[in-house]
């Protein structure tokens, strides 16, 4: 039996561009169901992807990761293909990376964005730069193993997408998806893809300040559930810093003379140093918690099974 593949297409006013998505899909990868999910779109996006003849839902709650997590709850599939509605994803390079997944027995194959040539200004001003920072935090935070970490083009196991819990609910999707699947150490891998410049017509619904901030947000949250012990850790050895930065002229005062002339900084010092002790406690206690979580996370992992299987 052939494994079933869906390609899941989340949607917000892309009646420009959806139809010729759809159409590429299709050709490129002709056995597989393709699904275009609208979230509230005010333009004839459902009304193309019908005509094209995807299979239409909907999600009320707005942003893309409600849609991502409608979709990954809705649709029953071995293999799915995530790409966004709005043409900047190189349709063929799924059967490449579909091919990749199944021979090397990965859960998540991830699309790293190249911008093609003669395709004019596929990042918008200042994305190139953010998606390089958020790359490198998140290299920091959790280990070199992705790139391309906000790249909205993925193939997925279904072990993967049934044991995923979908919480961010707008672009930060993505951030989300590439820490579950560092926390889990989970078989995944990198192409490179090419990477066009929206059609006409077309526009990007993403808020550079609005939603970077909401990247990191998550980053800098996940890191913190993922791993608390050097989170608190951090926090710790820098209150510990402070304190001592404080407190180390009014102990030298105090062992010359006996004195404590400057109570105030000697109560700020202690009262950080108190912090200090808290957070790496703070630290140890969660780091048993995740560790609690990490473990019914990776059950629920292996307890989805393929498809096929069922």
């Amino acid at each position: 039996m052939s494994d079933s593949v869906a390609v899941i297409i989340p949607c917000y006013n892309e009646e420009a561009a959806i139809g010729g998505v759809i159409e590429a899909f299709r050709e490129a990868l002709p056995e597989a169901e393709i699904y275009v999910y609208d979230n509230n779109s005010s333009d004839d996006t459902i009304a193309v992807a019908k005509r094209h003849g995807a299979i239409v839902g909907t999600e009320n709650r707005q942003g893309k990761g409600n849609v991502v997590r409608r979709m990954f709850s809705d649709i029953d599939a071995d293999i799915y293909v995530l790409a966004d509605g709005d043409g900047t994803y190189d349709a063929p390079s799924a059967e490449m990376m579909i091919r990749k997944l199944k021979e090397e027995r990965l859960d998540m194959v991830v699309g790293v964005r190249k911008v093609a040539e003669n395709t004019g200004e596929a990042y918008r001003s200042g994305h190139e730069w953010g998606n390089l920072m958020f790359n490198r935090i998140f290299r920091a935070c959790f280990g070199d193993v992705f790139t391309d970490i906000l790249s909205g083009y993925r193939v997925f196991s279904r072990r993967f997408v049934k044991s995923f819990p979908a919480l961010s609910s707008g672009f930060e999707i993505e951030s989300e998806i590439s820490i579950h699947a560092a926390e889990l150490m989970l078989p995944v891998a990198e192409v490179h893809t090419p990477y066009y410049s929206r059609p006409e017509g077309s526009t990007s619904k993403l808020s550079t300040y609005r939603d970077g901030w909401r990247i990191l947000m998550t980053i800098m949250w996940l890191f913190k559930e993922v791993s608390p012990l050097r989170f608190f850790g951090f926090a710790a050895a820098l209150f510990a810093l402070i304190s001592m930065l404080f407190g180390a002229p009014v102990i030298l005062t105090w062992l010359e003379t006996g004195l404590v002339p400057r109570l105030p900084t000697a109560v700020l010092a202690t009262g950080l140093g108190i912090l200090s002790a808290v957070s790496l406690t703070a630290g140890l206690v969660l780091d048993s918690v995740c560790r609690g979580r990490l473990e019914t996370k990776r059950l629920a992992y292996l307890g989805a099974a393929p498809k096929a299987r069922r």
